[in-house]
């Protein structure tokens, strides 16, 4: 991207240093990626204060296709979190008993209460994407969704949850430059399935899936918030900064608090002899 070029091109940190902002390609240069991540967190952690405090409901749906950066923009907003008040749900396929159930039924056991933050991995949004693509519904199924999920977001909303909305959008080209990179290193390869490799065969008819699913459900009380990932790094600060600007929110991080002392009692510990313990290779 070169967007930047009107743009001051570096930041001065804390100390008073200039670090820049971008490389020659246009990419976020790792410093400057990690200075703002870091601030960004400490904004989330004040977020999950007030949440908690203020007792808000906040449900965050992250969409896209395969290695688009949803599982990575999670990991980077929970990583300093409180994982009591904010969690991640992601769901398996369904089981045989759970193909019976209205289709929006096991979602709903995952909402937030009051003082929760739930970051959904994938959502209900599976049976106009995934599910329709691969034929795994059927068109009807599919048409019913449409003229159910708008009304059951609506729902959501007016009971008083904060619903946000992301789709994370990736090139055809940088995805398949992701999967050869996961391809060709063995740590990564488990992230590669079959059903990702169907993904990126049918590109185009996801494509059409995306385009349907935001013609019935960008609806006013939850409209779609498209995240362009090609830079990963950029994608992540983009979507944490604009969490942030949706809740409005107080610092009311506590003070820090005076450690007590220890409580003296009559004790006499076991000889440490007698407890087996890890050997110290390191």
């Amino acid at each position: 991207m070169d967007n930047h070029n009107n743009e001051i091109d570096f930041i001065v940190d804390e100390n008073g240093q200039k670090i820049k902002k971008y490389k020659k390609d246009g990419n976020l240069k790792k410093e400057f990626y990690e200075h703002e991540l870091a601030h960004l967190q400490e904004e989330l952690v004040k977020l999950q204060y007030w949440v908690k405090e203020r007792g808000l409901k906040v449900a965050i749906v992250f969409e896209g296709r395969g290695s688009a950066g949803k599982g990575g923009v999670i990991k980077r907003i929970t990583e300093r979190m409180n994982s009591r008040i904010a969690r991640v749900v992601a769901l398996p396929k369904p089981t045989e008993r759970e193909k019976t159930q209205w289709w929006f039924q096991r979602y709903v056991a995952h909402l937030p209460a009051a003082g929760e933050i739930v970051l959904f991995d994938r959502s209900w949004y599976n049976r106009s994407n995934v599910e329709w693509v691969m034929k795994f519904s059927t068109d009807r199924q599919v048409e019913e969704f449409f003229r159910s999920c708008p009304e059951f977001e609506r729902m959501l909303v007016r009971s008083g949850v904060i619903l946000l909305k992301y789709w994370f959008s990736v090139s055809f080209e940088e995805q398949r430059r992701r999967f050869e990179s996961r391809n060709q290193t063995p740590l990564k390869r488990w992230k590669l399935s079959e059903m990702d490799l169907e993904e990126h065969r049918l590109f185009t008819q996801y494509s059409k899936a995306k385009d349907r699913t935001f013609e019935f459900t960008d609806i006013k009380q939850a409209p779609w918030y498209v995240v362009p990932s090609d830079d990963k790094k950029r994608a992540r600060l983009n979507c944490i900064s604009h969490i942030l600007e949706q809740i409005p929110y107080k610092n009311v991080v506590p003070e820090p608090v005076e450690l007590p002392d220890r409580e003296e009692v009559p004790y006499i510990r076991p000889p440490m002899q007698e407890q087996t313990f890890v050997p110290q290779k390191y």
